[in-house]
């Protein structure tokens, strides 16, 4: 966690204003398997299923064929730990056949590349995977890839032949990745990282599947995450899964914050324009800001959660991870509305316009980041809804919370039992909802009425900006709102700012992000490298004297907005 001692004081700094036409208010209403993975020398063994796993179980049970094979071309793999390292080269094939670059390209540049007949979805699905291949196996972002990528891509194509342009929707052809804890009933698993959920069978389509595939997107496959969404273990390493490995940051080799990890590793490094993740506290902008993409934490219940392997029924939900505000604003769009399997979704209010504010700040932030009533709260909460979204799995080799903390005891080495399960045992230990409880959930309302809010009303504010950190615990307490986006690199390690609002306030969010993403440009992609040399050098950052040339201190940045006119928007920051 980061310090506090500067989140009590905001910049003092009045943005002068420039006009930038902002559309993306009216476009929000209410707002397994690698099939080509092992190489040796030019031929390509081919398996299907064939998942993307680290250990010997998956390799031998499920992979046979990978299992026999030892080496590649371009990349040293060991199997007993699956990869040793891979070429990351300028060699990579980024163009289509008519001369378009898929690389870093937004969802309007590959509908627009669709349009003019420079790029088909089956290219594009065929280029995703080519990448998983290559990149994959290093970074660990992806978990599996779905057999009917390519045929969801080849009925795109087709009805995008014949139908009347303009008739589609924007995200139709478009692969997404899911978050290996958002449920599929299709050919993929949905394990939140785990062998325990492995062969599980989910009833239904989350409800924001639903809508995806409503709108014709490409389901690609589903991402690696920190597993069960970092809620086994505070021992385990952000990233880690026992099906997915170690995801790592493509920028840096290291850390990629979690949970939402493979998600945004896989934005970042052009395995995907788009995925999705899920947050309870923190799990889309840390990995978001961390990997140099825009996420959006949702307000709870904007977006339906029903089939979500859960922690919180209070706190989670679901939001997109892009390389855009604009792309991100479009899956939104998508994926927000009622579900008659999620009682919390609801629709959000429109609003324009923002202007700096400074000189404020919470009055008891320091008794809400003391406050142990979240982790209280959790810990009931994440018994009760695994327990019944266990319960309504169609088949499933555990059926409780308890049942996986035995699994996880019986298969020591397979879940890297030495990372410990002390968040479930705790969890595992209450008994529904007491005294104890019914006090944080009040403790935790009164800290959000009297901080946040407070602040927020009194002021006429429609968002707060921040560095991340402690100001998530912030937001998750009162189930509001955040989006975060690239905002410089410290000798080649990305760094984000994060901006919050009230429940409903995403439209002025976007809003607002969207003026600060197009003021400062400031995202580049990963850097290429020799992954296999572990010293090799690293993308060299924006210096600090560049930062602060466009108005940007990551290290003390909390800025409040306030409503003014809609041409009215921040163009930089100043400390």
């Amino acid at each position: 966690m980061s310090s506090t001692a500067n989140f009590p004081f905001l910049v003092e700094f009045i943005s002068p204003i420039f006009n930038l036409p902002l559309p993306l208010t009216d476009t929000i209403s209410p707002l397994l398997s690698v099939v080509p993975l092992v190489v040796t020398g030019i031929q390509l063994i081919r398996t299907s299923p064939l998942l993307i796993m680290s250990t010997s179980f998956e390799r031998e049970t499920l992979n046979p064929a990978l299992a026999s094979a030892s080496t590649l071309s371009d990349a040293s793999m060991v199997l007993n730990d699956f990869v040793l390292g891979v070429t990351f080269s300028s060699w990579l094939p980024t163009i289509s056949a008519k001369g378009f670059s898929i690389k870093e390209a937004t969802v309007h540049d590959l509908q627009l590349a669709f349009h003019r007949n420079q790029l088909t979805s089956r290219q594009l699905v065929e280029f995703y995977l080519k990448q998983i291949q290559i990149q994959n196996p290093v970074l660990k972002g992806v978990l599996e890839v779905n057999p009917d990528a390519l045929a969801q891509a080849d009925k795109a194509d087709q009805e995008r032949k014949a139908k009347a342009p303009g008739s589609l929707t924007g995200l139709h052809g478009i692969p997404i990745l899911l978050k290996d804890n958002i449920a599929t009933k299709d050919k993929l698993n949905t394990t939140a990282g785990s062998f325990a959920l492995l062969g599980s069978v989910v009833p239904r389509d989350v409800g924001v599947v639903t809508r995806l595939r409503k709108a014709g997107a490409i389901i690609l496959g589903k991402a690696n995450l920190s597993e069960w969404s970092h809620y086994r273990s505070n021992g385990a390493p952000s990233g880690w899964s026992g099906r997915g490995g170690q995801g790592k940051n493509p920028y840096t080799m290291d850390d990629p914050c979690g949970s939402s990890s493979g998600s945004a590793i896989s934005v970042a490094a052009n395995l995907v324009a788009v995925s999705l993740g899920t947050e309870t506290d923190g799990s889309i902008i840390c990995p978001s800001q961390t990997n140099s993409v825009v996420g959006i934490k949702p307000t709870v219940g904007l977006t339906s959660r029903a089939g979500v392997v859960p922690i919180s029924p209070r706190q989670d939900t679901v939001g997109p991870i892009c390389r855009t505000i604009s792309d991100a604003a479009h899956v939104l769009e998508t994926i927000v509305g009622i579900d008659t399997y999620d009682k919390a979704t609801i629709e959000a209010s429109k609003q324009r316009g923002a202007v700096l504010v400074d000189n404020l700040k919470i009055d008891n932030i320091y008794e809400i980041l003391s406050d142990p009533s979240e982790l209280i709260a959790l810990d009931f909460e994440f018994k009760l809804s695994l327990n019944a979204y266990l319960k309504d799995l169609v088949v499933s080799p555990v059926r409780s919370l308890a049942d996986v903390i035995a699994f996880n005891n019986k298969h020591p080495k397979l879940e890297k039992l030495e990372y410990g399960q002390n968040h479930m045992l705790q969890a595992e230990k209450t008994n529904g909802i007491g005294k104890a409880q019914k006090q944080a959930l009040l403790n935790m309302t009164r800290s959000s009425q009297n901080g946040f809010k407070k602040l927020m009303k009194r002021n006429q504010l429609d968002a707060v900006v921040a560095p991340f950190g402690d100001f998530s615990m912030i937001l998750v307490i009162g189930g509001y709102p955040a989006v975060t986006v690239p905002a410089g690199y410290e000798k080649g390690e990305p760094f984000g700012i994060c901006f919050g609002g009230l429940q409903g306030s995403e439209p002025k969010l976007i809003e607002i992000v969207y003026s600060f993403e197009q003021a400062t440009m400031i995202r580049k992609p990963p850097p290429l490298r020799n992954v296999s040399n572990r010293a090799c050098s690293v993308e060299h950052g924006v210096s600090s004297k560049k930062l602060a040339q466009r108005g940007i201190d990551q290290r003390r940045i909390f800025v409040v907005v306030k409503t003014f006119y809609a041409s009215e928007v921040m163009s930089c920051f100043l400390t």
